[in-house]
């Protein structure tokens, strides 16, 4: 944190706060647990060949149970009508619950997806990334520098800069976390991603862009997942389906 003493920024003449920025952005997860949940704005765009697609997702996380739940958007046709319904998307540890995900599954049903068996951990296979996830990523940050203060929505927020390692942020990850953390360590083609990080004045993940890359049927595919956190303290609830409304069978590609 800048101390400013009659005016002046004492960390230096541009105002970069003091201590190491690694350490600053590898708490951020910490300081979400500490607040306990908030309203979540994401955005998945994938690029490969000339083809670029974005998917949104708006929704709520409470960041101590470590569940949430989003209704995603996927784009729309050429035409500019909607080919699919809005998913609707709970998130709990180890798990992701998908309604309306299409692909021969009934309209009433859920499909239930273990994260720790994705080659990506849910960080992409969703559309969105679980802000859990999105978060506990910056604890293997390294080569991180502080690149200045900017207006966010109206709140001023620090921005950091760097690459994070997916293997040791699952090294490190909780416990919730570590499963789906761990798997796309190993599902990636590397373990640096480069990320940008908003923090405000108390610590708090305001904004991450993570910027990922595998192949996909030979082809290379680079994925940038943001999520925005804002509405901190707004009340999240997530009730999970009836064993009964969860579809057991064959899902199309």
């Amino acid at each position: 944190m800048a101390l400013v003493l009659g005016g002046c920024a004492a960390p230096g003449d541009d105002g970069e706060p003091g201590g190491d920025p690694a350490q600053t952005v590898r708490g951020a997860a910490e300081a979400l647990v500490r607040v306990g949940s908030s309203k979540a704005s994401t955005s998945l765009e994938m690029a490969t060949g000339g083809t670029r697609v974005t998917i949104r997702g708006e929704g709520g996380y409470d960041f101590r149970l470590r569940t949430g739940r989003l209704q995603v958007v996927l784009p729309k046709d050429a035409a500019g009508e909607s080919e699919h319904r809005p998913i609707t998307e709970l998130l709990v540890p180890g798990a992701l619950y998908m309604k309306n995900r299409g692909a021969g599954v009934p309209a009433d049903k859920w499909v239930r997806v273990d994260t720790t068996t994705l080659d990506d951990g849910n960080l992409v296979t969703g559309g969105a990334t679980d802000p859990a996830a999105a978060a506990e990523l910056l604890r293997g940050a390294r080569r991180v520098t502080y690149v200045g203060e900017v207006d966010l929505a109206g709140v001023k927020v620090r921005h950091y800069r760097g690459i994070t390692d997916i293997a040791e942020a699952a090294r490190l990850a909780s416990p919730q976390v570590r499963g789906a953390l761990a798997a796309a360590a190993k599902g990636f083609t590397t373990d640096a991603v480069p990320f940008d990080a908003y923090l405000d004045e108390e610590g708090r993940l305001r904004k991450v862009r993570h910027q990922f890359s595998f192949s996909n049927q030979g082809r290379t595919v680079a994925v940038a997942s943001t999520t925005l956190l804002y509405g901190f303290g707004e009340r999240v609830t997530v009730t999970l389906p009836d064993r009964a409304d969860i579809y057991a069978g064959k899902i199309k590609a």
